[in-house]
């Protein structure tokens, strides 16, 4: 008989920031200029989608690569060109389709373009990170990973997408649940439309978290 997979707990940070523990591990997702100070603190894997600043701060990851000498970065080569001399060995380049365990995490990385902002302004790489099989970060991009997800780190609001488009990206991606991320620019006023409209038509189970809040998954 298989073991029950280890259940994860989610804290939501700032924007586009999560951290996800298991049995004392601590993974944590794009920890960029918009989220906490300490976001990559106790942190054993960092994972970065992306050379943005709401989703990498060099002065962040720093901090939580100091703070504990065994943590170690998986992130695309436009990230890991920036710190790899000032950490060797600690700074893993990853791409679409390959697949690694850090700290007792699985991950796998899918996707290989940013969305489209606007048509002259040219694309950079992104990608997403789908964790233990259960959670799914696609930072910048509406990437389906290929495979059934249970939790959608949902990137709610951007100057790249419209409500539409997520909308339909849940439907794509058909999760248990979706939960918010990306959402540090969406106002109090918009929240209440965004919440009822994704609820009502994304086919799965919505919600959201303040920075701070925490959920079992």
């Amino acid at each position: 008989m298989n073991a029950s997979p280890l259940a994860l707990t989610l804290t939501k940070k700032t924007h586009s920031c999560v951290r996800i523990e298991k049995e004392g591990r601590v993974l944590v997702i794009d920890p960029g200029g918009f989220s906490e100070d300490d976001a990559a603190i106790g942190a054993d894997v960092l994972l970065v989608t992306h050379e943005h600043p709401d989703h990498f701060n060099e002065a962040r990851l720093r901090a939580g690569l100091e703070t504990n000498p065994a943590a170690e970065i998986w992130t695309l080569r436009s990230v890991a060109e920036q710190l790899s001399a000032a950490f060797p060995g600690r700074v893993h380049t990853v791409g679409d389709g390959d697949a690694f365990s850090a700290a007792g995490f699985d991950v796998t990385v899918h996707g290989e373009l940013h969305a489209v902002i606007h048509p002259d302004i040219p694309r950079i790489t992104n990608v997403g990170f789908l964790v233990d099989g259960s959670v799914f970060h696609p930072g910048d991009a509406l990437t389906v990973p290929g495979r059934s997800v249970d939790t959608l780190l949902l990137p709610v609001m951007a100057p790249w997408n419209k409500i539409s488009e997520v909308i339909d990206y849940v439907r794509e991606v058909e999760p248990r649940r979706a939960i918010d991320v990306h959402d540090a620019l969406l106002t109090d006023l918009a929240r209440p439309i965004y919440d009822n409209q994704i609820g009502a038509l994304g086919g799965a189970d919505h919600g959201r978290l303040a920075p701070g809040g925490t959920t079992e998954l």
